[in-house]
């Protein structure tokens, strides 16, 4: 058994308190197994102490929504040919890679949404990823994975350009046909299934308010996902599309440009949780889209639709429902960048706790983790920030890297950037240099 103490200058536990003035965390074996005062706290004479000075600590973030398998600019120069030209098995190692990056910023666990390929989908891939990652093969976060699971025609079918031709298992349609998707997907291993509701708004010409399935074909869906224990996700641009999942009993509702009244009282009555995703519509993102050669359109098109995640927001957070921060990146933002995603929700009226909390506790309760994540409390998994400065005061200081001095997930210290000493990281390279691929 290994045990490890943290010595800090305060602990945000994540269940609204906070330990002011010297603070310990002890975790044994990799849970907790005890936080609090430094002088109520006591320190086994066996434990590797690790001390992170005035640091705050923190429960480790959570990123709800993104794409590690696809084709992030900082990896490839033009996604749209790296769709074609790299293999289902290279692109398994650029997504360890970008979920490095992520664990680099303090992101210690991540639900990648899914992504298809030429090939067809990655979920094997991803599955194996998350796997190797378990077993110790290689260090990164916790890696939940869901699958595409959509109709001909879908948001998500449209990712690729419409005359390129499609894998057997890209698609299904009625309500049979995607049972039998579904169950495929999970006899896979994905954790969850991912579906749409609505167009949306990062492919070409196809507007946010098309409808993707009918009800019985989400409700199948998501009944296969439930019989297996699993959970189901789903991406829904519009009113008309959050009511479907609602009435459908999906897990998480996704983006939510668009709302109205009744669906957002359908969302509170039946204890949904949203992942708002601001940070792939903003002008960073649009402007990173451009310079990878997205087309006008869909420039167009994000940014007409901004104003619009905005106002939703805001009524959403007025309203009182639950939120996980999700940022979908993929081909925007950088991967690693994911914290700019609290930094857009407090300036929309959240306050810092608020937005921290969409990152933390809130992010463990939509993954059904909240028995050992989210927050630091004895009995949970140790995954443990340490921040020079306290996201309390400033949440943007969670997105300068350096200023994150250590990340711990499971009591291992993954990532050291304590001054004066020796240090560990996962991604060596202090520049990223080797960013551009292809």
């Amino acid at each position: 058994m290994m045990t490890t103490a943290i010595k800090a200058g305060r602990i945000i536990r994540g269940d609204g308190t906070v330990v002011e003035g010297p603070a310990t965390l002890v975790a044994t074996d990799g849970r907790i197994t005890g936080v609090g005062p430094a002088d109520q706290v006591a320190v086994p004479p066996d434990a590797t102490v690790v001390d992170a000075g005035d640091c705050t600590l923190m429960p480790g973030m959570m990123d709800l929504h993104l794409h590690l398998t696809q084709w992030n600019v900082l990896t490839f120069k033009n996604y749209r040919a790296a769709a074609f030209e790299v293999s289902p098995q290279l692109q398994m190692l650029y997504a360890l890679l970008h979920a490095q990056m992520c664990l680099e910023s303090g992101f210690t666990t991540l639900r990648d949404m899914g992504g298809n390929s030429y090939a067809g989908p990655l979920v094997a891939e991803m599955c194996a990823l998350r796997e190797a990652i378990e077993l110790g093969i290689h260090a990164g976060p916790r890696i939940v994975v869901a699958a595409f699971t959509v109709m001909t025609g879908a948001h998500l079918d449209l990712i690729f350009p419409r005359n390129a031709i499609r894998q057997p298992l890209a698609t299904a349609d009625g309500p049979w046909g995607l049972r039998a998707l579904a169950r495929h997907h999970l006899r896979t291993g994905a954790d969850w299934l991912k579906t749409c509701t609505s167009g949306g708004g990062g492919t070409d010409k196809e507007e946010p308010d098309v409808r993707n399935l009918t009800q019985d074909e989400l409700d199948a869906l998501t009944d296969e996902a439930h019989a297996f224990h699993k959970r189901c996700a789903c991406h829904a641009f519009t009113p008309h599309a959050q009511k479907m999942g609602v009435l459908a009993g999906v897990d998480t509702v996704e983006h939510c440009v668009f709302t109205d009244d009744e669906a957002i009282t359908m969302m509170l009555d039946t204890d949904k949780t949203l992942v708002p995703t601001l940070a792939h519509r903003s002008d960073k993102a649009i402007e990173q889209r451009r310079s990878v050669g997205t087309s006008q359109f869909v420039l167009d098109k994000m940014k007409r639709i901004q104003p619009h995640t905005e106002e939703t927001f805001r009524r959403l957070h007025a309203a009182g429902l639950r939120m996980a921060l999700g940022t979908d990146t993929q081909i925007d933002p950088a991967m690693g960048d994911n914290a700019y995603e609290m930094e857009i929700y407090v300036d929309y009226g959240m306050t810092p706790a608020e937005a921290l909390a969409t990152a933390t506790v809130n992010a463990a309760y939509a993954l059904g983790m909240q028995d050992d994540l989210g927050t630091l409390e004895v009995g949970k998994l140790a995954d443990v920030l340490a921040v020079d400065g306290n996201p309390l005061d400033d949440i943007s200081v969670l997105q300068r890297r350096e200023r994150i001095h250590l990340v711990v997930k499971e009591g291992d210290v993954m990532v050291d950037r304590r001054p004066g000493f020796p240090g560990r990281r996962v991604v060596h390279s202090e520049d990223w240099s080797w960013q551009i691929g292809y």
